[in-house]
């Protein structure tokens, strides 16, 4: 058997906080893609508020 010196823990790490949050854009002006994608993006969300309901889980690709 191989052993691992991976630490896995239900408890968050600082570390990985910081790494999600630097990773994931807050608002749509931050997010850094094609165009035809970011229009798209805006106009889900705008949809979407209209509606007053959440966003339906979307795939990025491209």
């Amino acid at each position: 058997m191989v052993e691992s010196n991976t630490v896995v823990s239900p408890q968050s790490d600082p570390n990985d906080v910081v790494a999600e949050n630097t990773l994931r854009p807050k608002n749509l002006q931050d997010y850094l893609g094609q165009k035809s994608v970011h229009e798209q993006m805006d106009i889900f969300i705008g949809a979407a508020k209209q509606r007053a309901e959440p966003l339906d889980h979307v795939l990025i690709f491209g």
